[in-house]
């Protein structure tokens, strides 16, 4: 049996005393903010720090590595960009017992899509997002050996997935193998295009239905669009709202079925992920994997 999919372990612990004295001993003028454990994913522990900003930490050594992309690229990438990000305001570096870089960020109000969808008008909003972002990245560009890359290159992972799967549930069918196989064998006809990397709905924050800001941006890379892409079909539940994103952003048929297959990769990484000791990441996978088969 293929092993399951487990959020990982932190291999520091980071706790709001810790916090306090990275600020204190590196950013003395705001150590009169208090400060508010706020969230923790699999690479990063971001604290609240006062009403307005946030401390964004690594939790692992890969979450270490990825960082340095967010903080060399993503205050570059900001400007340009017609939804917010939180492109770092202050760095901070090794001490107080923590051994990584970590970030002083925006704080950003909003929940993540998978709480509170986009409506049915956010379709363009999404698709002028990301024409805005895939542009081409300059050759030192961070790569990322994950996303961005040939679909067939995940083949392993996925099916690793696949057999893990296939003893908890029968919802990943010849239909959904299908979306994956014509994913896998669609040319690709883009590639050295800055993408997020990362762009499930918990990276994806929304007000009032309105898409507001996409965040978490360690996997940021030049590569193929596609694995981006296929956030048309994780957050947007209109079919009309994907049909416009997808008329609006423009695209040849190979890549939309590239995205299609990249979708299917994260409906079963979310999946297994989901039915092993995250319940949320399924009701993602199955949002998703509802809208391709759709």
């Amino acid at each position: 049996m293929a092993p399951s999919p487990q959020t990982p372990p932190a291999e520091i612990e980071v706790d709001t005393d810790l916090v306090h004295q990275l600020i204190r001993r590196q950013h003395p003028d705001l150590v009169h903010l208090p400060v508010a454990f706020e969230a923790s994913g699999w690479d990063n522990i971001t604290f609240r720090l006062g009403g307005d900003l946030a401390v964004r930490l690594p939790r692992r050594e890969i979450g270490a590595r990825l960082i340095g992309s967010e903080q060399v690229w993503l205050p570059i990438l900001a400007d340009r960009l017609p939804l917010q990000t939180p492109a770092p305001l202050r760095l901070g570096v090794p001490g107080a017992r923590y051994p990584w870089r970590w970030s002083i960020v925006p704080w950003i109000e909003g929940r993540t899509a998978d709480l509170d969808q986009p409506d049915s008008s956010q379709g363009l909003v999404l698709a002028d997002f990301f024409r805005a972002l895939h542009q081409p990245a300059p050759p030192e560009a961070p790569r990322n050996p994950f996303r961005g890359v040939a679909l067939s290159t995940r083949q392993e992972m996925f099916h690793t997935q696949l057999d893990f799967l296939k003893t908890r549930t029968d919802l990943m069918d010849d239909r959904a193998l299908a979306i994956w196989d014509a994913g896998v064998a669609a040319p690709q006809d883009l590639s050295g295009l800055w993408i997020h990397g990362d762009p499930h709905p918990r990276n994806v924050l929304v007000a009032a239905g309105r898409l507001k800001a996409f965040i978490d941006w360690g996997d940021m890379a030049q590569g193929d669009p596609a694995s981006d892409l296929a956030a048309i079909w994780m957050l947007l539940d209109s079919p009309l709202a994907r049909q416009q994103a997808m008329e609006a952003y423009g695209a040849s048929d190979a890549t939309w079925a590239r995205a299609r297959g990249w979708a299917m990769y994260y409906v079963a990484v979310l999946l297994a992920t989901g039915l092993t000791d995250d319940p949320a990441m399924k009701v993602i996978a199955v949002r998703t994997l509802n809208r391709l088969l759709g």
